[in-house]
């Protein structure tokens, strides 16, 4: 019974979307980045030295790129909801007749009666006019608020840790056939990170898995064929 109870208080998954996105979207492109970088170089080459190198360069510009790329998309993201809200103000100071049908409208839209919705209406309006009109007409909430120092911070570090776990298969394992060894550490490793995400935001660990090791799969093929294609082993 109190275990039911926790489950019924605990936090809806929604609410861990934004962060898990950024997370998990890091954590995702710095494995296969970082390994298929690896794999291409690996298939070029016969000394550990190169891959190695490519590999950490790639971990460093990666988990950069991610961080600010995000951050600016997000901020962005802030940059229009903050006119939104801008906008909203200004509408309720000009026209807060207008604005209250409006809110009422939408109500009934989702099912109230006209006179339940314009008393709703009536009374949100009283007590916050602009968080209703927010939350209601806009559709803006904490859970779908923008925060851009959290996501960059999120990609970055996640970056990180999923370049980490290839730059160590080029470190330790034998460099004869590298390049099967970084694809077969690598899809362990999305396979963990897909099971991972699948059960922090509630969804289906077998499809999460399936997706991230075919596109995975894809990504590391076609970057070891550039590499055996148009590499140059040195004598």
């Amino acid at each position: 019974m109190e275990k039911e109870t926790d489950d019924y208080l605990a936090p809806h998954y929604l609410q861990r979307s934004n962060w898990l996105r950024a997370a998990v979207l890091g954590a995702n492109d710095g494995i296969l980045s970082t390994a298929s970088l690896a794999i291409g170089i690996a298939a070029a080459s016969d000394l550990r030295a190169p891959v190695v190198l490519a590999t950490v360069a790639g971990l460093v510009a990666g988990a950069l790129s991610m961080a600010a790329g995000e951050y600016v998309s997000v901020s962005s993201q802030t940059d229009v909801q903050d006119a939104d809200i801008e906008r909203e103000k200004k509408e309720l100071a000009d026209m807060p007749a207008l604005e209250l049908e409006r809110l009422a409208g939408i109500y009934e839209k989702r099912g109230l009666s006209k006179e339940t919705a314009q008393a709703v209406a009536q009374e949100l309006t009283a007590h916050d006019a602009l968080a209703a009109h927010l939350h209601d007409e806009l559709g803006l909430n904490s859970v779908s608020e923008a925060k851009p120092i959290q996501a960059a911070l999120a990609s970055g570090a996640s970056f990180t840790v999923g370049g980490t776990l290839p730059l160590l298969v080029t470190l330790f394992m034998p460099l004869a056939q590298m390049e099967y060894y970084l694809y077969g550490f690598a899809i362990v490793f999305l396979a963990i990170l897909g099971t991972v995400a699948a059960k922090t935001g509630g969804s289906s660990i077998k499809k999460a898995i399936i997706r991230i090791t075919f596109w995975g799969t894809a990504a590391m093929g076609l970057t070891a064929l550039v590499g055996y294609v148009f590499g140059v082993n040195p004598g």
